[in-house]
Order: structure tokens, then C-alpha cells, then sequence
């Protein structure tokens, strides 16, 4: 409560801020922008763009050109730079809550907008745009709706349905006083190991570009930017890897994943984003080939290209601050979170040395300028004035019912035998599995987080999780639930599959989906007592689930449905009268695959399925099951386990704890413990925020401590007889003041610990370092090697700071990078 109350003093002081600087406007160097009011066509908003960017000086366009994120830019930052947008990333809060209040949005929305009309340090008087990932709904607000995902709409097939979930997602977003969306994603995502599969409608180029249109018309007819992103290749990548390399024919990359863009470009998509991939080597963010020759010229787009995160620093040659090459290849506003400052000065220098051209300069702020003219950003004046009108559309009732429409329409029907499906609502069911009352599970990543993770049920609040669907149903028709898997019932609902994530985090190796909850064998002692099962798949992608198909009674594929459980039930039970409520519609967006990798190249998609695009049984279908073959051909036999890697892997979490509360989730990109103590950071080592950085200070002589703990205890026996290690890659900004202790618990206080000081103090200051501890020595410390739940601690009574940006438990830990247990003991004298 202690932050909440701080951010609406922080929000009120903001407002009246905005309504002092509002009063007294400078206009010293303001630009005659009056022709905007009048500018309804594409060619009058032209002349208007280029008659506005003319009255500028280059310190003002060059600041048009620039996105800045909330967390690294103020209201002062625009006032004095003129920025021209700023962005909130996944998990990107005003004032870095994430409880921020509707009005928190707002007021910071205000505050930017005002000082964006300052000309009183050189700004020209230009409305700022705000742009955000409202992706599937206005996902990073307490209280939005949350609609499938769009691998989830794709299986709808219903182009009318997804329009009406933009139009409410655009009121949503239309409410906290942002203006610009980066939706529709338009990728074909053609192997299902990429960790953004979920944001593809289809792996058919035809399917994915029929949801375009309706997409851009809705959004824009809303007065929301529109934005088609990534241009282009994103889903074809080698392997799947999130920014990796896709080589094509140009003809042949068009015809597969350039459909989406023909679409969005033919309803005026006002900008596009380009894509972290390759093109045949070359980085597309600096591919004048691709973003000038193909898109502007043979395509006929017209609108603002705007880059990706950090993108332009991937390109050969640059870094985020510093790449003429992307400017000059076609990109117009440049998205450099934190960097901006030195972009800015390093694009003024290169302005003057001839580097950009001043006439590109000019190309790319008119376009921006023609986005905001056409948005309506020089009309409308304060975003509060307009947020005010959508106060209550956040979450509304009628935006619900459309996404728990979405959710039903979404479910595909794999198997049903002997017509288990729909159940009968007046009988006695177990609902369980871990997905099963866990609505950040069922809404997957680009979820109040950027990865989806670190969210309870508390973070939804009118939200349903699938148990509370079921709930509300079968006990108005006369039947129960249970969560006793011990339970006699007439079946169980057992709820599973992958956990949240988002793009890079979320890349894998196979297609074959592993349990680390025990639900395999949780569903296997079910059926062994004769009880029916019904599972239900959540999932980002189609899944090597083979076994659990063959062992199921019905399996239904319910994607990543989002805040309304309810829908679920709707498909499953029957109603009151014993009749279908609502058949299974949903139809397969991406072929299931039949094996976990490619037979003959690993480096290819799976090209061996077990059900085609378009596949779903009806409840009425007849039905014969023929059992899938349960062996897995690329199947990962490692003892090995990624515990951080990005970001908390698989089921561990990153916590902070102090003796105030010794359990405090990391669940954002800044968080600390109850006392503040310890803090922990996102940062970015290779990619975003695939690092944390640790700050530990001392509070008054008493511990405090990070660590990765597991609900589900983990067996490393075999891991230690093969000589594994505990490895992590780390980074000391400011060496330890005092001993730290590296520890591995067996549910505390069980637990083997060693010090850790001696590793730290040896590593150099601002340099990537990987030491690996043996996990023998945990052991001779006391470590239950059976039952251990937490895989890191971190603990001192000091100062230090260090980053983090791997853990992993191996078995070939590096050679030179192994600790010797003898060097792990008493190492006080060493901070003497």
C-alpha cells in the first residue's frame, strides 16, 4: 500500500504540474502547426508534415526521431529535447509500479504531453506519441482484459470477432492516454520453436494476412495508431531463433511473409516496425534493400518506419546510440530505450558531417509528423481530456464477454473418445494440474510483465481462472469440484502445459513438451484408477505431447486464452439440460507435429504431423483414436537444468529476502526486499533485459540474500555422481564488503553452504566471469542432494553489487572455470 499511495501523491503532483505549465506557455520557438486542424486527406497531411518540418531546426527534428522508455525518460527530457515518443516496454510502469492506477497512467501521460508543447528549451510545440504492446489487449494495466493471444484467434478463424477484441482493446488503451499500438504482429511463424510462435495467427501466409485488415481498420477507425510489425521475416528464422537468420529468395520472403504488410499497407497501416532478424546476413534494421527498395518502393507503404528495441545496435558497425547505416536504410524513429541522450548528440554530429543527409532527416520527421497529424495528436489536446471519456472501459463487462466469445471459439478438439466431451454439469469432478487456477499460466507472456512471470491471481482482478469457470458453472447446475487428487470422481479436468514467456526467453530446442510439476505421472495414477481424463493443454505453440494424447481421454488445446476462464467451461460442460452449450469450432492455425524435431535436419521445422492445419473435432464428429508413437527422436537425456538464463527458467523463481520477509518474488524489472536491503535490477547484457543486477547494502549488519527456489523439489544425486556443478556467469561492479555465503537448500533449513567471498574478490571488476562450485561441496556442507528446492542463495551481511546473467546446474561445468571446495571455506581474513 506503502508504493500505491506514493504513486497518486506522485500522479496529483504531476497533474498539477501539467496545469501550472499549461498556463504559461513559451511559444519562442514554437512551429505554425495550424494546418493539421484542417489536413483530412493522405496528400493534404503530407504538405502540412513537410510545411511543419520545414519552420524546425535540426536540434528539433533529430529530437522527433527519438523513442525514449518511461523508465529512462521524464517529463523534463522532453521538455528540453523535444523528444518525439516515448514507449512503456513489457513491464514498464509509471513510477515503476506495477499497481499503477488508471489515473497514474494518465497524469504521466499528461505530464509527457505537456511538456512536449514547452517550447520554453528550444521544443517546437509537437505532441509527444506514446507508444505500448498492447498485444493481446491492454496487457500491462492492472485490471485490462486479456484476449487470446493470437495463435489462440487464428484457431477462430473469425475475422469480425477479432475486430470487435481490437476496437476494445483500443477503448482500453484510449483510457490511460496512450495513443499508438505496436499490433497486429503479422509473422507466419513456420517452426514452432521460436519463442513469439504465440504471436502468430497461422503458419499459412493466407490464414495469418486474413486478420490484418479488420486489425488496422478497427485500431485506426478508433484513433490509435496502428502498427505492422516485424517487417519481415521474423518467423522464418534458422532453428527459430528470435533474431536469427532467414534466407530466402526476395521473391519467395515476400510470397510467405510479406502478405500481412500487402494487407496493413492497402488499409493505411500508419507505421511499421522493423525486425531484429537477418536477410541473408544482413541485419534488416540496416538494410536499405529491404526497408526502402522493397518496402517503400515496391510495396508502396508510406507511413513512419519505427525500430525495434535497441534494434539499430545490432546492426555491423553500430551500437544503440550510434548508426547512421539504420537512419539512412529507412528508419525513421529510432527505438534506443535507455541511450537516447548520446543518439541524439551522435545523430546531430553526423547530420553535420554530412554522414545523414538533412534531406533524410527531413523525409523521416515528416513522416512522423503525417502519423500524428492522422492520429489526431495536434487536436486533441491534453490525453486526459480524451482518457477521460473510456474511464471505465477498462476491463468493462461487454469487452469480457467478447474475449470469453474469443476464448470458447478458440478451443481446438484433438481427441474425444467415446464422446467423453461435453461433460455432464450436475456430476462430481476434479479440476487440477498446475493450470488449473492460474491466470498468469492461462495468459501466457506480454502479461503485466514483459515475460509473463512473477504474477498471482491477485494481479487480475476480474479476471477467471479455468478451475473458476468450472466453479461458477457446474455448481449452478447442481454439480461440485474438487482439488483432491485422491478425490473419487465421475473425471478429471487436469489443466497443464507450457509456463510464460516471451520472445528470445521463450526459444527452445524441440517441439516436445516436458513436465517439471509431475504431470505425467500425476495424469498416469489418475487413469490407473479408472478415472476418464480430460486434458487441457495451454499452450504458445503446437506441442509434441504424444504420450499425453495417447493417455487421455479428450485433450483440447486451449493456446493461451487470457483473462476469461469461463470460456473453457463453456466448450466442456454441458448445460442445464443435458445439451451441447457450445460446440468445439476451433480449428489447428499450425500443423501438430507428430515428432519433436526434423528426422533428417534438426535445423529444420518438424515436417512430420500428427493432425494438419485445420484439424477439430466437433462433439458430434465420429471419432476413432489410432495411438501416436511415444518416442522421441531428439530427446534430451541431460542431467543438465537451466535455473536463470534471461530470466527464471523452467519452474524456478528469483527472490529477494531480508529478516523483515524472507520471501519477497522478484516479479518486475526493478523490485527489492521489504526493506530495501537488496535490489534487483533487469539489465541487458546481449539482449533486453537478459541480465539482474544485484544490490546488496548492509542494512545495519544484518543478512540479506537472492536465490531461485522451485516449488518442486529437484533430485541432484546423478548430477553430482557425474560431477556436476553448480555454473554461473557473473559480473562484480562493486566488490563484497563482507563474507558471502553460496548455499543450495533442501527445504530450509536444510541446506549446504559455502563461501563464496574468495570467487569474488578474485574476479575483475566490470568484466563477465564464470565460476562453477562443484556440487559436491554443497554436499560435504550438508545438502540433501534428494530433495533440493533451491538451486542458488546468494547471502551476506555487507555491500555488494554484481550481475547476474546465468545459472545453470551441468554436467561439464568449464575446465578453468571449476572452484576447488578447499578454497571455499572461512575466508573472513580475506576482507581484512
Amino acid at each position: 500500500m506503502r508504493l500505491l499511495r506514493l504513486s497518486i501523491s506522485t500522479s496529483a503532483f504531476i497533474l498539477l504540474l501539467s496545469a501550472c505549465q499549461l498556463e504559461k506557455p513559451s511559444t519562442a520557438n514554437s512551429v505554425d502547426s495550424s494546418c493539421a486542424a484542417t489536413a483530412f486527406s493522405m496528400d493534404e497531411a503530407k504538405s502540412c508534415a513537410s510545411a511543419i518540418t520545414a519552420q524546425m531546426t535540426i536540434e528539433q527534428k533529430v529530437g522527433q526521431m527519438i523513442q525514449g522508455e518511461i523508465r529512462d525518460v521524464t517529463p523534463e527530457d522532453v521538455r528540453v529535447y523535444g523528444l518525439g515518443s516515448v514507449l512503456n516496454g513489457g513491464g514498464s510502469f509509471p513510477q515503476e509500479n506495477k499497481y499503477a492506477t488508471v489515473e497514474d497512467w494518465v497524469a504521466l501521460a499528461d505530464a509527457y504531453y505537456t511538456a512536449s508543447m514547452d517550447t520554453s528549451s528550444g521544443g517546437a510545440g509537437i505532441p509527444i506519441v506514446w507508444g505500448t504492446d498492447a498485444v493481446h489487449g491492454h496487457n500491462n494495466v492492472m485490471g485490462a482484459t486479456l484476449f487470446p493471444h493470437n495463435i489462440g484467434l487464428g484457431a477462430t478463424r473469425d475475422t469480425k470477432l477479432v475486430s470487435q477484441i481490437i476496437g476494445a482493446t483500443a477503448r482500453e488503451v484510449k483510457a490511460t492516454g496512450i495513443d499508438w499500438i505496436f499490433a497486429p504482429t503479422v509473422a507466419v511463424a513456420k517452426d514452432a520453436r521460436w519463442g513469439r510462435t504465440y504471436e502468430s495467427f497461422s503458419s499459412d501466409p493466407q490464414i495469418a494476412a486474413s486478420f490484418v485488415a479488420p486489425i488496422v481498420d478497427a485500431m485506426q477507425a478508433e484513433g490509435i495508431a496502428s502498427t505492422a510489425k516485424h517487417f519481415i521475416g521474423d518467423g522464418g528464422t534458422l532453428r527459430g531463433d528470435d533474431r536469427g537468420e532467414t534466407s530466402l529468395p526476395l521473391e519467395e520472403l515476400v510470397a510467405i511473409h510479406g502478405q500481412g504488410y500487402v494487407e496493413a499497407i492497402d488499409k493505411d497501416v500508419m507505421s511499421v516496425m522493423s525486425s531484429f532478424n537477418s536477410w541473408y546476413g544482413d541485419k534488416i534494421h540496416g538494410s536499405k534493400a529491404i526497408l526502402t527498395d522493397l518496402l517503400r518502393g515496391d510495396m508502396g507503404f508510406e507511413g513512419m518506419v519505427v525500430s525495434d528495441w535497441n534494434g539499430v545496435g545490432e546492426v555491423l558497425g553500430c551500437t544503440n546510440d550510434n548508426c547512421a547505416q539504420a537512419v539512412n536504410a529507412g528508419i525513421d524513429m529510432v527505438m534506443v530505450p535507455a541511450d537516447w541522450r548520446s543518439l541524439y548528440n551522435n545523430m546531430l554530429e553526423q547530420v553535420a558531417a554530412g554522414e545523414i543527409s538533412e534531406a533524410r532527416i527531413d523525409e523521416a520527421v515528416s513522416r512522423i509528423l503525417v502519423m500524428k497529424i492522422k492520429a489526431g495528436l495536434f487536436t486533441r489536446g491534453l490525453p486526459s481530456q480524451f482518457a477521460a471519456e473510456y474511464r471505465d472501459q477498462i476491463g468493462h463487462t461487454d469487452h469480457r464477454a467478447i474475449a470469453r466469445e474469443a476464448v470458447r471459439k478458440s478451443q481446438v478438439l484433438l481427441k474425444n473418445n467415446q464422446g467423453l466431451l461435453p461433460l455432464p454439469a450436475d456430476q462430481h469432478y476434479l479440476v487440477t494440474g498446475p493450470g488449473a487456477d492460474d491466470i498468469g499460466q492461462q495468459s501466457g507472456g506480454w502479461t503485466i510483465s514483459w515475460q509473463g512471470t512473477g504474477n498471482t491471481n491477485a494481479d487480475f482482478p476480474g479476471a477467471t481462472s479455468i478451475l473458476g469457470g468450472l466453479k461458477q458453472q457446474l455448481e449452478a447446475a447442481g454439480g461440485s469440484i474438487t482439488t483432491d487428487e485422491s478425490a473419487e470422481v465421475d473425471a478429471a479436468i487436469f489443466v497443464f502445459g507450457e509456463t510464460p514467456y516471451a520472445e528470445m526467453q521463450g526459444d527452445v530446442y524441440s517441439v516436445a513438451w516436458y513436465d517439471q510439476r509431475a504431470e505425467r505421472s500425476r495424469m498416469k495414477a489418475l487413469k490407473e484408477r479408472g478415472i476418464p481424463v480430460v486434458a487441457v493443454f495451454l499452450t504458445g505453440r503446437p506441442m509434441w505431447v504424444n504420450d499425453i494424447l495417447n493417455l487421455s481421454d479428450a485433450f483440447v488445446v486451449s493456446w493461451l486464452p487470457g483473462s476469461e476462464g469461463q470460456g473453457v467451461a463453456d466448450v466442456l460442460l454441458q448445460d442445464a439440460d443435458g445439451g451441447v452449450q457450445h460446440d468445439f469450432t476451433g480449428r489447428l492455425p499450425m500443423p501438430w507435429p507428430a515428432l519433436d524435431v526434423n528426422a533428417i535436419d534438426r535445423d529444420l521445422p518438424v515436417d512430420t504431423f500428427a493432425f494438419p492445419i485445420g484439424y477439430g473435432l466437433s462433439v458430434t464428429d465420429a471419432f476413432a483414436w489410432s495411438d501416436l508413437s511415444e518416442v522421441l527422436i531428439g530427446a534430451d537425456n541431460s542431467l543438465d537444468q537451466e535455473v536463470f538464463n534471461g530470466g527464471p527458467r523452467g519452474s524456478w523463481k528469483l527472490f529477494s529476502g531480508d529478516s523483515s520477509d524472507w520471501a519477497v518474488e522478484a516479479t518486475s524489472s526493478s523490485s527489492q526486499s521489504s526493506t530495501g536491503s537488496v535490489t534487483i535490477e533487469a539489465i541487458d547484457r546481449l539482449v533486453q533485459e537478459d541480465a539482474r543486477r544485484l544490490t546488496f547494502t548492509g542494512a545495519e549488519g544484518r543478512l540479506s540474500q537472492v536465490y531461485m527456489q522451485s516449488e518442486y523439489p529437484t533430485d541432484l544425486t546423478a548430477l553430482n555422481d557425474a560431477g556436476g556443478a553448480l555454473s554461473i556467469d557473473f559480473r562484480i561492479q562493486s566488490p563484497p564488503t563482507s563474507p558471502v555465503s553460496l548455499r543450495m537448500d533442501c527445504k530450509y533449513p536444510c541446506s549446504g553452504a559455502v563461501r563464496f567471498t574468495k570467487v569474488l574478490l578474485d574476479a575483475p571488476v566490470g568484466e563477465w566471469t564464470k565460476r562453477a562450485v562443484p556440487v559436491a561441496c554443497f554436499q560435504e556442507a550438508g545438502l540433501n542432494l534428494a530433495q533440493v528446492n533451491t538451486a542458488f542463495v546468494l547471502a551476506t551481511e555487507g555491500d555488494i553489487t554484481l550481475d547476474i546473467s546465468e545459472i545453470k546446474l551441468t554436467t561439464m561445468p568449464e575446465i578453468r572455470s571449476i572452484a576447488s571446495c578447499a578454497d571455499l571455506v572461512n575466508d573472513t581474513m580475506l576482507l581484512d
